[in-house]
């Protein structure tokens, strides 16, 4: 553990006693009670993340929208300024590099949100296909602190502790605030299928900002519920629903793809010909027994295995075993009835979508 990263906030989350490991290079907290309390504060009430370990890249200057619009799977010159949007780098296969958010600022000027277990190869990437643009690419992970207060409580929550009303901040946009002398910038997503805000800021202002939130009974909530959140959400984590071995049409992300648009980005013609012929998708998957589908576990119809779990767990919300699984055709379709292997023993169950729950984003 020495030599792992910490954010500003490491020696708050030891205090708390909370149960630390290795994520990303980060020494990052999985959880401070347990799991089930944290992922439930956030559904019903307000929670808090130290989400400081991701990355942030800035690309800016004259070519930056065409350039970003290159890389991007996603339609950045329909985005306002203050606007955010998600979508994908993708390779040439078209298998995906990173999912990320992207900021627009201006025409000249965005910042690039990555997964923070990808930051080194995203920069490198990015800044490989710029060659021929006029553009600054800037790795700047290490200037911003960012904590997610998430949960239906959240916009009130900051309205009361921070005396900040985002009220008027809508779903899916950023602004820039003041909080006792510090700059903030706040934008309005969320990863867990609740109402949530990022707050982007110096180490000063994240570490005072946690103190406070902490002190007026938001709950801090680890990696844990993190993932079983946004698995309930049904968003995809890189490495599990999305990696650089799927596309983002085998992982059914095809909303956040541009394919119909005049431009040209990277990896579009081999995700055109893959629509053609797609043999394989991400699906929702139920078991109707009591019975944990975890990562890695086979999927199999009439003993043939038909492909494997991606992301899995005993849903908190719903108390039902349910899964993300990548599917070959043409098993993807719903109410096919397959079975799991979990452990030794194979467990039945029924392919679904991939609404487990009804998102409460602000609308």
């Amino acid at each position: 553990m020495e030599n792992l990263k910490k954010t500003c906030l490491h020696e708050k989350h030891i205090q708390l006693g909370a149960k630390m490991e290795e994520f990303a290079g980060f020494n990052m907290p999985i959880l401070y009670q347990n799991i089930k309390t944290e992922h439930l504060a956030v559904r019903n009430n307000v929670g808090m993340f130290d989400v400081s370990h991701m990355g942030e890249v800035i690309v800016k200057g004259k070519d930056a929208l065409k350039f970003v619009e290159y890389i991007f799977t996603n339609t950045v010159e329909t985005l306002n300024d203050g606007q955010v949007m998600y979508g994908m780098l993708l390779y040439d296969n078209g298998t995906v590099v990173d999912d990320l958010l992207v900021y627009r600022l201006n025409s000249e000027y965005f910042l690039l949100v990555v997964n923070a277990s990808n930051v080194a190869k995203d920069y490198n990437w990015i800044v490989e296909q710029s060659a021929n643009f006029d553009v600054l690419i800037q790795n700047v992970s290490d200037d911003y602190q960012e904590i997610a207060v998430q949960g239906p409580e959240a916009e009130n929550t900051i309205k009361m502790v921070l005396d900040i009303d985002l009220s008027a901040l809508e779903f899916f946009y950023f602004a820039n605030y003041e909080y006792n002398h510090h700059h903030l910038l706040i934008s309005r997503t969320g990863y867990t299928g609740e109402d949530g805000f990022e707050i982007y800021a110096s180490e000063e202002a994240i570490s005072e900002i946690w103190d406070l939130l902490y002190n007026n009974d938001v709950v801090p909530c680890g990696l844990g519920a993190r993932d079983t959140l946004r698995f309930e959400a049904a968003l995809p984590f890189y490495g599990h629903e999305i990696s650089d071995k799927i596309s983002p049409l085998e992982a059914g992300l095809k909303y956040f793809v541009k394919l119909d648009s005049d431009i040209d980005f990277i990896g579009k013609q081999a995700l055109k010909e893959q629509e053609e012929n797609l043999a394989r998708r991400v699906v929702g998957i139920e078991l109707t027994e009591k019975s944990i589908p975890r990562e890695g576990y086979l999927v199999y119809k009439d003993n043939q295995e038909i492909g494997y779990i991606t992301t899995g767990y005993l849903s908190i919300s719903l108390d039902k075993p349910i899964a993300m699984a990548m599917i070959n055709r043409p098993y993807t379709k719903k109410n096919t009835e397959i079975m799991v292997k979990v452990r030794n023993k194979m467990v039945p169950g029924l392919t679904r979508d991939k609404k487990f729950l009804d998102k409460k984003y602000a609308k």
